[in-house]
């Protein structure tokens, strides 16, 4: 079996690499990034593609199954930008796997592409995928669930897999998701428990989270196993304000929304962190999944507790830890994080800040 991985490089995408590494079905894997990196896992070879312009069909041809994994996450301070590659990159992706004759597309869904909903009680697949459209990032994740239902009823011939995680964490990406969604003011160091006294206990703040090798191998079970449709992924338990503080030693405190989101606006607006206000608004709208059919159908069970990978993720970010790929690359940032503040935190994306 031949499997193409786009957004090879990044957090899921490493993770997924790895476990196909030692997947008998897979004797080829070809991983798309628009950075080649050091890394040379077993059976893995490299393109420079950009989803976002470059051809694509020769890359696909003879591929079994095409995992699609290339997001971007900044600017976002130019959601046209985020629209060109997300949307439109991943179009010409879905495009490609018909040019090129692929049976089987996996496409990296998101708990943000569900409408807003319940926190009491998970929700299944069915669950409408109509996110908040003023934040970026769940309007470009439910737009691609619409043109992903009409390319099912057009080419019913492809096996279509769509993975629904949540928030997903390693100690390897721990520096880039501080780069993505912190930026290049928050000090390493201060990430510790001892020094986080409180934790804001925000109305919505309920959200499920996984390890990404959890996430890799429900991935690597769409790749060799003859399933479809759509899957929830997330480890227990769901995390609120009272979990973090279990985890951080710190204490829960109530405190409005109003404030909070008025500080993230500024904070964003004058470009002192990459993470929006919208993504807020998002991430505090988010139902809680019910992953019973990814268990039941897909056989997949996760390894991590969702305490454990946002642990680890926490030690990794505390150390700088990351990978030798552009995107898990501690230094990315430059000496000093000169190349975050270069970029205007949030204004301009890299090269380096792309993958899942």
């Amino acid at each position: 079996m031949r499997v193409v991985v786009t957004g090879a490089t990044g957090n899921v995408g490493t993770s997924l690499i790895e476990a196909l590494a030692t997947e008998p079905d897979v004797d080829a894997v070809v991983g798309l990034a628009r950075r080649a990196p050091r890394w040379q896992p077993a059976k893995t070879t490299w393109a420079e593609v950009d989803v976002a312009g470059d051809d694509l069909v020769e890359h696909l041809r003879d591929a079994d199954v095409v995992v699609h994994l290339a997001w971007i996450f900044q600017p976002t301070h130019d959601e046209l930008e985020t629209w060109r590659t997300n949307v439109l990159g991943s179009m010409r992706v879905f495009d490609a796997v018909v040019a090129a004759g692929v049976p089987a597309l996996v496409h990296a869904s998101s708990v943000g592409a569900y409408s807003p909903g319940p926190q009491d009680h998970g929700v299944d697949e069915s669950w409408p995928t109509h996110a908040l459209p003023h934040a970026a990032y769940g309007r470009e994740k439910s737009y691609l669930e619409r043109v992903l239902d009409t390319f099912e009823l057009v080419h019913p011939e492809v096996r279509l897999v769509r993975m629904r995680p949540g928030f997903i964490f390693k100690r390897e990406a721990a520096d880039e998701q501080r780069r993505l969604f912190a930026g290049p003011l928050l000090p390493n160091r201060l990430v510790r428990p001892d020094l986080v006294p409180v934790v804001p206990d925000l109305p919505g703040l309920r959200f499920q989270a996984l390890h990404a090798s959890d996430a890799a191998e429900a991935y690597r079970l769409a790749i060799v196993r003859p399933v479809r449709g759509a899957f929830n992924l997330a480890a227990d338990p769901v995390i609120d304000a009272h979990v973090l503080g279990r985890l951080l030693d710190a204490r829960p405190v109530k405190v409005p929304l109003r404030p909070v989101r008025a500080a993230v606006s500024a904070a964003w607006r004058l470009h002192l962190v990459p993470a929006s206000p919208m993504l807020v608004d998002l991430a505090l709208s988010l139902p809680v999944m019910d992953s019973t059919r990814a268990r039941t159908q897909l056989g997949w069970s996760p390894r991590y507790s969702a305490l454990d990978a946002i642990g680890e993720m926490l030690e990794g970010m505390r150390e700088g830890a990351g990978m030798s790929t552009p995107p898990l690359d501690p230094a990315a940032g430059g000496r000093f994080r000169w190349r975050e503040l270069a970029t205007g935190v949030g204004r301009r994306s890299t090269p380096r800040q792309t993958g899942r």
